[in-house]
């Protein structure tokens, strides 16, 4: 974790770079040492340097940053940081039932008093919830042995440990997210809708169900500009591939119903003053007089990805990122965006014409009508379908969107919704609420601890003071290349940049960033980049 100045100013454009240096690279950097940096980085020492005779304890950026004019009022800044040579190697991690990398401290004190036994010199660390986050205190405890210059030499303890029965993994210590260490590969775009007369929306490509490229969505969008944006369903196990895991919305229709209270972006217009609020959605059909509630859209009935539902879910109506929760007893509707037939299974549909007329009454799996769409219900939103859905009946769907404050949001018809999670940076305050965004669960500390604290790929957008937007990528999970950021220095990267307000997007194998239609990240996927179910598109 890098520390900032207390101090959060809008940064000018000619000042970015050097924020950039002086929050990634040094540990206590401050903003008034930021010049200080990036003449470092040029090739001109700080005077703390010349009196040392070398960096003066501030790790020197690996390359020095360029900017790049993508367009009036868009800006591309790239750069490579590093932290203090030497401070990473290679260790192996033992880890405890379930492949838990993190265990209590009494459980990881028999752990380490088994390693002993077995001849092997065990340490432990212990793992704290960053400042900035809604958990304190402790996380977990892991346990390593052995510090290794290459890979090899971990695998070789590795395989001496589970030839003794430990369950053990070879890591690269730059991805753990420890002060003055690990490297970077960061790019920024900054786009001042003062100067820029173009938009910014979110796509799902040629149909909601299904993936593709950032790439390919931005090429055929002419976008000058693109990033991944929200989570999505990736295996058919968890509901129907490529659709969002959370809120989603395109020209102001609703594709996928929220992730109840998970942070989401609000698009109006030309896109370029977002809204960051965490949204809950609230559904319902009606037959006449009788209504019953919608649970989602375009998901699998009885599938809830990342939790967040309504009505009785299993294990939780709360946000659960990463788990899907189950309901037996649902309705879901289908909108013509869809591009596939609704999912197969018991229960029944009602296909409606564009007036919300039930066309047919029919099991469930078929196509979705032109302009119209299908209510699909299990359990007991199929008995209110066929008591309700009659041929020639006309039901209702009514829509509401609120935010935190129980505020209706209402979409006009150029109006975009991007899903995410967690929040970074609040009023300009880093807060990243690993709790409330269903990242920490209980009695899981180890998922916390890798998916949020861990350096990863991730993407990132915020909006600083003069209104500003801030969208950051960095790629992870590549020693020597890329170790990526954890979620609390992405938020106090995102800090230190102006950003008044910011979430974190998808990120994983799903962070990439197109600059007129081609790739301009390297994926951690061994495949390449890797399709997604939606993106942000800046176009002309």
């Amino acid at each position: 974790m890098f520390k900032v100045s207390s101090r959060s100013r809008p940064l000018r454009p000619a000042a970015l770079a050097a924020v950039l240096v002086a929050a990634l690279v040094a540990p206590g950097a401050t903003a008034q040492g930021a010049a200080a940096s990036h003449r470092a980085a040029s090739g001109v020492p700080t005077a703390e340097a010349a009196r040392a005779g070398g960096w003066g304890g501030v790790p020197k950026p690996v390359a020095g940053w360029g900017r790049d004019r993508l367009a009036p009022g868009v800006d591309l800044y790239q750069g490579v940081v590093a932290g203090k040579p030497g401070a990473d190697h290679w260790t192996v991690t033992v880890r405890g039932a379930g492949g838990a990398h993190l265990l209590s401290e009494a459980a990881a004190d028999t752990l380490a008093g088994q390693l002993r036994a077995a001849g092997f010199e065990p340490r432990a660390e212990r793992v704290t919830w960053p400042r900035g986050a809604d958990r304190t205190g402790l996380l977990g405890v892991r346990t390593r042995v052995g510090t290794f210059g290459g890979q090899n030499q971990a695998d070789a303890r590795r395989k001496a440990l589970a030839a003794a029965g430990f369950d053990a993994v070879s890591e690269w210590t730059g991805g753990d997210g420890a002060p003055g260490t690990g490297l970077a590969q960061v790019k920024v775009a900054v786009i001042d809708p003062a100067r820029f007369g173009g938009k910014l929306s979110g796509t799902y490509g040629t149909h909601v169900a299904g993936r593709e490229n950032v790439s390919d969505m931005a090429a055929r969008s002419r976008a000058l500009l693109a990033v991944n944006a929200g989570f999505f369903v990736m295996e058919s196990r968890d509901g129907v591939p490529g659709a969002a895991a959370g809120i989603a919305a395109y020209d102001g229709e609703l594709q996928s119903a929220a992730t109840n209270g998970r942070v989401a972006m609000v698009l109006r217009g030309d896109g370029l003053r977002p809204e960051f609020r965490h949204l809950s959605t609230r559904l319902r059909v009606h037959a006449g007089k009788a209504s019953a509630v919608v649970d989602g859209v375009n998901r699998v009935p009885g599938k809830i990805r990342n939790c967040g539902g309504t009505g009785g879910d299993l294990p939780t109506e709360r946000p659960l990122h990463d788990v899907t929760c189950t309901d037996p007893d649902e309705i879901v509707r289908f909108t013509d965006e869809l591009g596939a037939p609704t999912p197969a299974g018991e229960g029944a549909e009602a296909v409606l014409d564009r007036s919300g007329r039930v066309l047919e009454l029919r099991p469930r799996g078929g196509a979705v009508p032109a302009g119209g769409s299908v209510l699909a219900g299990i359990g007991e939103g199929e008995r209110w379908l066929r008591e309700h859905a009659a041929v020639g009946q006309r039901l209702t769907v009514r829509e509401n969107i609120v935010d935190e404050h129980g505020r209706r949001v209402r979409l006009g018809s150029r109006d975009d919704i991007v899903s995410g999670g967690p929040r970074l940076v609040r009023d300009g305050r880093v807060a990243v609420d690993f709790a409330a965004d269903g990242i920490d669960r209980a009695d899981e500390p180890s998922f916390a601890y890798a998916w949020g604290l861990k350096r990863n790929p991730r993407t990132a957008v915020g909006v600083d003071a003069r209104g500003r937007l801030i969208v950051v990528t960095a790629a992870g999970r590549q020693p020597g290349y890329s170790d990526g950021l954890g979620l609390h220095e992405m938020a106090q990267l995102m800090r230190s940049l102006g950003a008044r307000q910011a979430m974190n997007l998808d990120g994983g194998g799903s962070s990439a960033m197109a600059v007129n239609g081609k790739l301009i990240t390297m994926p951690s996927d061994a495949t390449g980049e890797r399709a997604v179910g939606d993106a942000l598109v800046l176009t002309r």
